[in-house]
C-alpha cells in the first residue's frame, strides 16, 4: 500500500498526516487546550500554538467512558483521557492543500460529523466513521471528539463555587469551539469555510438539533443533517440541578465541598457514579435523561424545540429522518428504550389521563412484542423527528427521510433497518471488509446502489442545500417523506396517526 506524508499549516502550527487510498488523513489534531487540572469543567480554551511539526498519523484518546465502549477492533481498545478535544480531517488526495482548492473548481464543501452514543460513549476514531468514501466523492470530512458523560454532558454548573467555577453545557461549547477551528482552518485543507454542513446520528443528531438553537454557533455552519435525533435528552436547569445534587451525593460529597470533590475525583470513578445516577433516574422516573444539553442556562437560554418553533433557531436548510425499525436494536443492546409492556406501562403511569389510551390506539396489536418495539422506537426517535421537522420546516427548508433498507442478513438477525443502520449507507460501509459480511452475494449490488444514492444526496445537500430534485420539501400540509430503500419513493405523511398521538405526550424536562 503506497503511503506518503502530507503537511498543512494550520493557525496553530504545522500538522503532518498521511496519504492512503486516494485521501489525505490527519488524526487527532487538537482544537482546544486539554481540559485538565484547573480547566476541568471549564469552557474550552483555544489550543496553544506549537513550533515544528505535529505528527497526526494516529488516533489519540477518546473521552473517559466505560472500557467496553472503546473497542476499535477485536481485542483492541482505544485509550481514554480527559485530554480528548481533538478532531480528524480527511480530504481527497486530488485537493491541493497548498493552493487551497479542490481538484476541479475551487474549495470543497466541508462535512463535520458528530458521533452518537447517548452522550455517554463513543469516539470519532470508530472505524465506521472513517469518512474516506465521502471525501473521495468531493468534500473535506471532519470528525470530532467532545467531552462525554460526567465530564461534559452532565450539567453540574449549579455546583459552581468561586474557588471551583463550573461552566454549563461543556460538550456544546466543545462542539462550537471545533466549528470555530473548522472556520479558521478549512481552507488550508482545501475546504470552503463558508460552506460547512454539520451532521450527526442519534445523540450526535440531537447535538446537531441543539446547535441549531445555540446562539454562539450562529454563522459557523450553512446546513445541518440530523439522523435519528432523540427525545427526552434535553432538560431545564431546574431538573439538571436535582441531578447534580444526586450526583454529588453519589460521590459522597455535601453541598459545601461538591465542586472540590468533582475536581479531584478520578475520571473512572466519575464514570461509575454516572452509571448509578442513570439507573436511579430511570427507576425513579426522574424525568429527562440525566445527560445532554440543559436550557435556561448562560450558553443555551431557550429549549431548542421551542426556539425552532418560534423561528429563533438558525434558519439553515435541514435534513432530518429516522429508520424503519429504530426500536429493534434496543431489544438486544443498551436496553434504554421502553420496548416491553412493563416498561411502556411505567412510562404512561405519570401521563395525563387519556394519553395512554390515545397513544396505544395508534399501535394495533399492543401489547404484542412487535407493537411494543414500534412504540418504543417512536417514543424516542420518531417523535423527535416529527417535532423538529414541523417546527424547523415552518421557517427554513427542511427535508425528511425514512431509511428502510436492510440486507437479508440484517432481516434474518431480527434487526432490519434498525437504529444506526443508515450509517452503513452514509459511510459506504457495505463495501468495506466488515460490511461485505452483511451484504453477501445478491445483496452486495443493492447495498452498493443504496449507499451511492444516500451519499450522492448527502453530498449534493452539502454542496448547495438540495438533496436531489426528486426530494420535495417537507411542509405541514403535504408532509413529504423520502423513503430510502431498494426502490426509493416519496410518501406523504406516512404513519399520520402515530405522528399525531405523540403530540399529546409531554416529555418531562
Amino acid at each position: 500500500m503506497h503511503e506518503h506524508t502530507v503537511r498543512v499549516r494550520t493557525a496553530s502550527g504545522v500538522v503532518e498526516g498521511f496519504t492512503r487510498d486516494g485521501v489525505h488523513r490527519w488524526r487527532s489534531i487538537p482544537y482546544a487546550k486539554a481540559p485538565v487540572g484547573p480547566l476541568r469543567y471549564r469552557a474550552p480554551v483555544p489550543v496553544q500554538p506549537w513550533s515544528g511539526v505535529r505528527h497526526c498519523h494516529g488516533f489519540g484518546p477518546c473521552a473517559p467512558q466505560q472500557r467496553m465502549y472503546t473497542l476499535l477492533a477485536p481485542g483492541k481498545y482505544q485509550p481514554t483521557s480527559e485530554d480528548c478535544l481533538t478532531l480528524n480531517v480527511v480530504a481527497p488526495a486530488g485537493s491541493d492543500t497548498e493552493t487551497h482548492a479542490g481538484p476541479d473548481s475551487g474549495p470543497l464543501p466541508v462535512m463535520v460529523f458528530i458521533h452518537g452514543g447517548g452522550y455517554l460513549l463513543g469516539s470519532s476514531a470508530t472505524p465506521i466513521y472513517d469518512g474516506a468514501s465521502l471525501a473521495r466523492r468531493g468534500c473535506v470530512y471532519v470528525s470530532v471528539n467532545y467531552r462525554l458523560g460526567p465530564l461534559g454532558c452532565l450539567e453540574l454548573s449549579s455546583l459552581s463555587t468561586p474557588d471551583h467555577p463550573i461552566d454549563d453545557n461543556l460538550f456544546l461549547r466543545d462542539l462550537v469551539m471545533a466549528l470555530r477551528w473548522v472556520r479558521e482552518n478549512a481552507a488550508a485543507f482545501g475546504g470552503d469555510p463558508d460552506n460547512v454542513t454539520i451532521f450527526g446520528e442519534s445523540a450526535g443528531a440531537h447535538a446537531v438539533a441543539t446547535l441549531l438553537a445555540t446562539p454562539d454557533a450562529a454563522g459557523l455552519f450553512a446546513r445541518a443533517i440530523a439522523q435519528s435525533p432523540s427525545s427526552g435528552m434535553t432538560r431545564s436547569a431546574d431538573i439538571a440541578e436535582q441531578y447534580a445534587q444526586r450526583f454529588a451525593r453519589t460521590l459522597g460529597a455535601g453541598e459545601s465541598d461538591a465542586a472540590e470533590v468533582l475536581m479531584r475525583t478520578r475520571p473512572a470513578d466519575l464514570v461509575r457514579a454516572l452509571e448509578q445516577l442513570i439507573v436511579e433516574g430511570q427507576r425513579e422516573m426522574l424525568g429527562a435523561f440525566a445527560i445532554g444539553p440543559t436550557y435556561d442556562t448562560d450558553y443555551l437560554p431557550v429549549n431548542p424545540a421551542q426556539a425552532m418553533a418560534d423561528g429563533e433557531a438558525h434558519r439553515v436548510p435541514l435534513i432530518v429522518g429516522t429508520n424503519a425499525d429504530e426500536g429493534k436494536l434496543f431489544t438486544r443492546f443498551l436496553k434504554l428504550l421502553p420496548t416491553t409492556e412493563p416498561a411502556i406501562e411505567r412510562l404512561f403511569s405519570q401521563a395525563e389521563p387519556g394519553v395512554r389510551e390515545r397513544i396505544l390506539a395508534a399501535y394495533p396489536g399492543y401489547p404484542k412484542p412487535s407493537a411494543c418495539v414500534r412504540l418504543g422506537g417512536d417514543f424516542i426517535f420518531a417523535s423527535a423527528m416529527w417535532q423538529i421537522a414541523e417546527a424547523h420546516g415552518r421557517h427554513a427548508p427542511t427535508y425528511v427521510y425514512r431509511f428502510d433498507y436492510a440486507t437479508r442478513a440484517l432481516h434474518l438477525s431480527g434487526l432490519g433497518a434498525t437504529h444506526a443502520m443508515e450509517l452503513l449507507a452514509v459511510f459506504d460501509v457495505y463495501r468495506s471488509r466488515y460490511g461485505k459480511l452483511l451484504a453477501a452475494g445478491i445483496d452486495s449490488r443493492t447495498a452498493g446502489r443504496v449507499s451511492d444514492d444516500v451519499q450522492k444526496r448527502w453530498l449534493a445537500f452539502a454542496a448547495d442545500g438540495i438533496p436531489g430534485e426528486d426530494w420535495p420539501l417537507y411542509d405541514n400540509d403535504e408532509r413529504a417523506v423520502m423513503v430510502l430503500d431498494k426502490r426509493r419513493r416519496v410518501e406523504h405523511d406516512p404513519h399520520a396517526e402515530r405522528r399525531e398521538v405523540w403530540k399529546t405526550f409531554e416529555f418531562a424536562q
